[in-house]
């Protein structure tokens, strides 16, 4: 397990490239913060480590997108499961967990059933700024409202990731015993 501070979104999005540059297919990766903690900007840099065609956005409204690579590796699968209620919905999705790195946003929980190991790292934003984005989503109403980039982006995240089963075993992200 790692926990680290994350001083504004350019270190999130590095973090997420220095990941992606290790991730590989089989990967399962899920993300979980509040509304505007960086999960998107996150994944915006797994793409980049990935080499994936882009651009990365949310998502909400697909549920899922594919970004094939341009270097010959992996494709990312990019997933908001906010609306999904259960792992059997995730796996009705019917993604190539084998062939991919899959990001699941919002996945805490519902990745169990469908492998055997998975990264999960979580996000924690200053309370005050996450009503904020809310707010302003909220206002935003029927208007597409990205909160990676929303109000006070660039605020410190504290970011722990903890690696789960044998694929993180051997890794400094591990979960301790």
């Amino acid at each position: 397990m790692m926990r680290f501070e994350v001083p504004e979104s350019e270190a999130m999005e590095a973090f997420g490239r220095e990941l992606g540059a290790v991730l590989r297919a089989g990967d399962v990766v899920v993300l979980t913060g509040p509304l505007g903690a960086g999960k998107t900007t996150l994944t915006r840099g797994i793409g980049a480590g990935l080499g994936i065609r882009g651009p990365v956005q949310s998502p909400t409204f697909v549920l899922a997108r594919t970004h094939p690579s341009l270097v010959g590796g992996p494709p990312l699968v990019h997933v908001d499961a906010y609306r999904l209620g259960s792992a059997a919905l995730l796996d009705d999705l019917d993604l190539d967990f084998e062939g991919s790195v899959v990001v699941v946003e919002w996945g805490a929980g519902l990745v169990d059933d469908v492998t055997d190991s998975w990264l999960e790292i979580v996000i924690e934003r200053p309370t005050g700024a996450s009503r904020a984005v809310e707010r302003a989503a909220d206002a935003a109403g029927d208007e597409a409202l990205d909160p990676d980039q929303a109000l006070d982006a660039d605020e410190p995240r504290a970011v722990t990731a903890t690696g789960y089963g044998p694929r993180w075993a051997d890794t400094p992200y591990a979960a301790r015993a």
